[in-house]
């Protein structure tokens, strides 16, 4: 076997060699154009290895970039939360604070209008204040003038009684007494010094008596004289036309007083008679001393008041 091939090798290329030109420039002819086709694509991976160099390197850079693009997304994406969360918060508490406000407002006017009224209520109080201020002057003033008037007729009145006692001094004390009461002259004559019993005229020590009276007061034309007639309860025994019971008796009794009085200088418009009868004792009308004490006529002297009502009505 080994024979056979080593026979036919130099029978190979021999042929081989006898190759015609022709051929052979062909061949040369694909071989440069095979090697610049080759040239061409080594040159072509050249600039494809660059691109993918280039691109890796791009590629490493956007990875790198996403990379960061990512980690600042999450932070974004934190921030963004929060400012979110932030948002909702701010958000509410605008609401809360229109809410708020609105309430607020609300509370501030009703204070205006409280502070209003108050000060509508203050002016009201201050107005008043002035007026009562104004009105208790003038009632000190009044109450000073009433004091004074009072301390005058006080005055009045001592020098009246005294004038009228000084005038009496004659009569015993059991048949007249001179007093004040109530700011009044109270002159109370026994039925014994003026009548006699179951009498209306006057016996002559009492019209001596209302004489002497007379002169002590008729020139007081600032005073009023009223006349009382008293008896006791014992029903008279000596009726008439004019005179029925103790009550008739009592007023003719102060008429009679009245008459002696006018005729002594007395001013007629300055005196009222009146009867009381027996319905005004002094004492009890169970003996006979207190029954003489109840007999009895009482002339009452009161200062003109009329300037002191003047006050008063003012």
């Amino acid at each position: 076997m080994t024979f056979r091939i080593l026979f036919f090798i130099p029978i190979f290329l021999l042929s081989s060699c006898i190759v015609t030109k022709k051929k052979y420039d062909d061949v040369l002819a694909q071989k440069v154009k095979a090697e610049g086709e080759l040239a061409d694509r080594i040159s072509e991976l050249e600039k494809a290895n660059a691109s993918i160099t280039e691109l890796n390197t791009t590629l490493e850079k956007l990875k790198q970039d996403t990379t960061e693009l990512n980690e600042m997304y999450r932070a974004t994406g934190k921030k963004l939360e929060g400012l979110s969360k932030e948002y909702d918060q701010l958000n509410t508490f605008y609401k809360n604070q229109l809410n708020s406000s609105g309430k607020l407002s609300r509370d501030l006017e009703q204070q205006r209008d409280q502070l209003l009224a108050i000060q509508s209520s203050l002016e009201s109080t201050k107005k008043l204040n002035d007026s009562l201020s104004y009105n208790l002057i003038e009632r000190e003033k009044k109450v000073k003038e009433l004091e004074q008037i009072l301390a005058n007729k006080d005055k009045a009145v001592k020098e009246l009684k005294d004038r009228i006692t000084n005038a009496l001094l004659n009569f015993k004390e059991n048949d007249l007494t001179v007093k004040v009461k109530n700011g009044k002259v109270y002159v109370s004559l026994a039925e014994q010094l003026l009548f006699g019993s179951g009498s209306i005229e006057v016996d002559s020590k009492g019209v001596m008596a209302l004489q002497q009276l007379a002169r002590a007061i008729k020139d007081q034309r600032d005073i009023q004289i009223m006349i009382e007639g008293h008896t006791d309860n014992v029903p008279i025994s000596k009726k008439s036309q004019y005179m029925q019971d103790n009550w008739d008796l009592s007023v003719m009794r102060a008429t009679s007083i009245t008459k002696i009085l006018t005729a002594a200088g007395v001013n007629a418009k300055q005196i009222t008679a009146a009867g009381k009868g027996e319905f005004s004792p002094l004492a009890v009308n169970d003996n006979a001393q207190n029954k003489q004490k109840n007999r009895r006529t009482e002339i009452i002297i009161t200062p003109n008041l009329d300037e002191l009502f003047k006050i008063l009505g003012n």
